[in-house]
């Protein structure tokens, strides 16, 4: 979810503090305030923010009963002693916890909550992962960095070969140039977190706000250019942020490029020991859902269930769910086989929705998502996947896994890919890094400013699709809580149709701050999940539900 772009934007202010710039000349970039913590949860008209309109959605159940749905969160793994969590994990009642034994015989050790793909049998995970196209070019260019189109035997291989280093190259040039640019941004960030820390007397473990900056005595110019910094930043990042949070974003990110660059391509045998190039169907990972990289996760689960009106975080989407957790999205891109195996696991445990906030440019082995994802039509399971943040069209270049099959078949009735959204209506309704598509993806969703539950009792407010997919599959969970008998195809159905098309409305085309395009043509439907809209739209459907 990272957003490079308003790193870069920061970049002018921090080279003139470098440059020592009096701070007199500086003025602080003017940024729209935040939104209202929830405001994804809003109605239009009633509040003025465009969420999914939660408060009618409840008002229309009151008095309906519901049955617990249990969805599957396919992430970078959660916080299970989260406080707005835990009550809501889903449990495996046929293991007993820490006995070592597979007791349901389900290949899968322990795995009270879920499962963690990417897990080692030393407790370690290979969480720290590069691109695909960079293991896929260094898989490759052995065999195919010396041929030509003219004396290459297996033409089609080939073609694939030139596909992945046209990728790789972009891919590592664009590292190249974004280390560039945010070292030196992380550099002053950790510099000026000192001297702020210093200034407000803190502990140098100890974090701080927006508002705290209020309470700097300023004694020096050092002092006054770090402020100007940090508030800068606060600005563009949410003023709920703190600097460790600011920080450990950044950080994740470069280390993220720091792998596509110089990458370590003995992790996963090392760590997790299998061959993510054969689909063996024997079991791998272990049974910890928690490392350094849950936030994402945990954040994701969050926007789905997280307890409501508890006092507490935020309110998840729906009110009756179990959250199954299947770690296997690193902080790179995630292997084929994991997320096959995660989309069986997730069917075969009992997982109705599952959610899916990830993606990415190369797919090597696209037959076994091609087979995990009928496989979850067949078990009548709904799918619903982020669109992505690159501001590009998924039309013209599709991010992976999706669903135009290699047999030819497209649009399956169990998927969802939705874009991200902002909470206002206008120009800015368009998430600017938001992918789109009229034929790819199918919905918007709110995906800017939105906050979450995090790791270890905190809380973030980010940006991206990573973000409007848990809250369309909490939509669609909230849908079959109290209409059970409604299909996987009934759930989208209903999704989709509650997206009123926002026919006329203007905005800036996502990656542009010039070119306007109106809204309707940018997803399949031209709306916004409603669901107000998609619970009245389900309460007339029959059901036709077989599994």
């Amino acid at each position: 979810m990272f957003n490079f772009r308003k790193y870069i934007t920061s970049t002018a202010l921090l080279v003139s503090l470098t440059l020592s710039i009096t701070v007199s000349a500086q003025i602080i970039p003017k940024t729209e305030p935040d939104p209202p913590k929830g405001w994804h949860l809003m109605d239009q008209k009633e509040n003025g923010f465009y969420g999914i309109s939660l408060k009618p959605a409840y008002l229309f159940l009151q008095g309906k009963k519901s049955k617990p749905v249990v969805i599957a969160t396919i992430d970078s793994g959660v916080d299970t002693l989260q406080k707005d969590l835990k009550s809501v994990l889903w449990i495996n009642t046929k293991e007993i916890p820490g006995n070592g034994i597979d007791d349901d015989h389900n290949g899968y050790v322990d795995d009270i909550h879920g499962w963690n793909f990417l897990g080692g049998p030393d407790g370690k995970a290979d969480f720290n992962e590069t691109t695909e196209e960079v293991r896929e070019y260094n898989k490759l260019k052995g065999k195919y960095e010396n041929l030509t189109d003219t004396n290459t035997v297996d033409k089609k291989q080939y073609a694939y070969w030139k596909r992945v280093k046209t990728v790789y190259d972009t891919t590592v040039n664009k590292a190249r140039t974004e280390t560039q640019q945010l070292q030196p941004i992380m550099n002053a960030l950790m510099v000026t977190s000192g001297y702020i820390k210093k200034g407000l007397n803190l502990q140098p473990n100890a974090t701080f706000t927006q508002a705290d900056l209020v309470k700097l005595k300023m004694t020096n110019d050092t002092l006054n250019q770090s402020k100007y910094v940090w508030d800068s930043i606060f600005s563009q990042e949410g003023s709920n942020m703190n600097n460790a949070a600011v920080i450990k974003d950044l950080s994740e990110y470069l280390a993220k490029l720091n792998n596509d660059m110089s990458p370590d391509l003995e992790a996963r045998k090392r760590i997790v020991g299998d061959n993510p190039d054969t689909m063996d169907h024997k079991p791998y990972g272990n049974n910890i859902l928690k490392y350094a990289d849950a936030s994402h996760g945990t954040g994701v689960a969050g926007l789905i269930g997280a307890v409501r009106n508890n006092g507490y975080g935020i309110n998840g989407v729906a009110d009756n769910v179990k959250i199954m957790v299947i770690k296997a999205v690193p902080n790179g891109d995630e292997y084929d086989k994991d997320i096959a195996n995660a989309i069986h696991y997730a069917v075969d445990n009992g997982a109705k929705i599952v959610n899916m906030s990830f993606g990415k440019k190369i797919s090597p082995h696209k037959e076994w998502l091609d087979e995990a994802f009928k496989y979850a039509a067949s078990k009548d399971v709904l799918l619903v996947q982020a669109a992505g943040n690159d501001s590009e069209d998924m039309d013209a270049n599709p991010d992976f896994p999706n669903d135009t099959f290699l047999d030819g078949s497209t649009d399956a009735d169990n998927l969802i890919s939705v874009g991200a959204s902002g909470p206002k209506l206008g120009e800015h309704l368009a998430g600017d890094f938001s992918n789109y598509g009229k034929k790819n993806v199918d919905v918007f969703a709110p995906g800017v400013k939105v906050t979450s539950v995090d790791t270890d009792a905190e809380f973030m407010t980010e940006d991206g699709t990573s973000f409007s997919s848990p809250i369309t599959a909490g939509t669609a969970a909230l849908i079959l809580e109290y209409y059970p008998t409604l299909s996987a195809k009934q759930l989208k159905q209903a999704i989709l149709e509650s997206a009123t098309p926002l026919t006329g409305t203007m905005v800036y085309k996502p990656g542009s701050k010039t070119i306007k395009v109106d809204f309707s043509t940018l997803s399949k439907t031209g709306g916004i999940v409603n669901a107000y809209k998609a619970l009245q739209i389900a309460s007339k459907m029959k059901g036709e539900r077989v599994n």
